[in-house]
This record gives structure tokens, sequence and C-alpha cells, in this order.
């Protein structure tokens, strides 16, 4: 856990400002299985700063309630900060997903990859009330379809220690499948292609924000920096760049012992 906490401790400031938001249908989707008729129990795992929950509260309102797990004291100060009504819980998902009673909704946004996806599903599943959703949200830049993109990652695999822009490249829906084969469940995944154009600058302060970029700049220094600043010149548009994006939600609805689907 020490170690996965420093890599997000004093990011969280980038990470806030510049990372990129969940395209609205992925949270319509999970609102859509969600009882409609009380409030909610909703737990989001590697929480980060609380940029799904701000997703979802842009559909359910702030009455329900929130809590927000991560292993970054720096995330959470800054979550606070912005969503007081939202409890936070400074640890591991492991160490707190069995203590928080019978949830909703359990939702992983771009921090699944980081945990022992296992034991976070056996305790999802152990945990979740009757109709109760899993979600795994994640926003992966597109490579494939993108030719600065395509070369920012090469620049990553050459200098960021250990790094492949595989690193996420896991059969989520799978561990879903295998997770809750023995439960009543109806299984959902959906994949989004957008686009985001933003000024090359600000490119740059979201590289910052990532933890591959700051393993790529301890190891090489600012090196990485200006190299990624000379892609941004040759690929830029009146300083604006264009960022392809594919969104995934991958989700299991923990349907009661009959099996009930919804309409």
């Amino acid at each position: 856990m020490t170690q996965q906490k420093e890599k997000f401790d004093g990011l969280a400031k980038g990470y806030d400002l510049y990372r990129p938001r969940y395209p609205e249908v992925l949270f319509r989707e999970i609102y859509h299985w969600l009882p409609k008729d009380r409030l909610l129990s909703i737990i989001d795992i590697g929480a980060g700063t609380g940029i799904a929950i701000e997703g979802l509260t842009n559909l359910l309102g702030q009455q329900h309630h929130c809590t927000a797990i991560d292993i970054s004291q720096d995330m959470i100060d800054i979550g606070k900060q912005k969503l007081p009504w939202v409890n936070w819980l400074h640890g591991s998902t492991e160490q707190h997903l069995s203590c928080v009673g019978s949830p909703d909704l359990i939702i992983a946004a771009q921090s699944f990859q980081w945990m022992d996806r296992k034991t976070v599903l056996n305790l999802a599943r152990n945990s979740l009330t009757d109709n109760g959703v899993m979600a795994i949200l994640q926003n992966n830049r597109d490579y494939r379809h993108n030719e600065f993109l395509n070369e920012y990652e090469n620049l990553l695999e050459e200098l960021s220690p250990n790094y492949s822009r595989h690193y996420r490249d896991f059969d989520y829906a799978q561990e879903l499948n295998v997770a809750f084969q023995h439960e009543y469940a109806f299984h959902i995944t959906l994949n989004i292609h957008w686009n985001m154009i933003i000024p090359g600058e600000a490119f740059i302060g979201m590289s910052r924000s990532s933890t591959q970029v700051q393993r790529a700049l301890t190891a090489h220094g600012e090196q990485f920096i200006e190299r990624s600043k000379m892609l941004v010149e040759k690929y830029q548009s009146d300083d604006k760049l264009t960022i392809l994006y594919e969104s995934q939600l991958f989700m299991v609805v923990k349907q009661n012992k009959h099996g009930a689907e919804k309409e």
C-alpha cells in the first residue's frame, strides 16, 4: 500500500485540474439500473479526488450517502474541498470495502488496475444489496486512431521505466463474469469513442499529473517534458490538440433471487 500511495501523493491538484471527465452516457447507463424510490448508498473505490462522484452527482444530486475510498491523503484533501458531503476514507479498498454495509453501487473509475481485483470483486459481490451495481469505468487514450497519441505512447515506453501502453488491458468483463457466476446477474459493457480539444500547454499539465510521467521525470529529468513539447508543436493546430479517447463501462447488476430483469 505504501508504494502505491507514493505514486499519487503530490499529484492531486494537477490530477483534478487536468484529468478528462467521463462521458455522461456512461453515468446514465449506471443511473438507469439504480433504485429511484429511496436514498442510495454509493461507494467510490480508488476515488482519487472524486471525479466519478461528480459525474454521478450531476444525475443523482447530493442527497445520497456517498463514501469515497482512496490510499492518497493528498487526493482525499482535494476531494473534501469540492465534495464536502461525501464520507472520505483513507486506506485501501481491500481494507474498507467489507465494512461499508450493503451498498447499492460500487464504482471504480480509472483505479481498478491498481487493486487486488479478485479480492475486491469477491468483497463487492458479498456486500452489494439485491439489484446492486458494480461498475468499472476507464478513459483510455485512443492511440490506435491518433498519430500524436501513438508517438506519445512511444515516448512513454522509451523513457518511463517498465511502462507499457497495454498496462490496463485486462478482461474486466470476464473477471466480472467469473466473480458473479453463481449469482443472478445482468452484465453490461459499453464503449464510447469521443475527442477532447485542449490547448497544447494543458496536455503538458495533464501529463505531469500522471504517475507514468513522474517515473519518466525521475529517471530522465525534464527530457521527457521537452520531447513532449516537441510532439505537441508537431501536431497542434492553432495551439490546440485533438485528443481521442475510448471510454469504457464494465458493469454487473446483482439481481435478487428471482433473477427478475428490469425492463
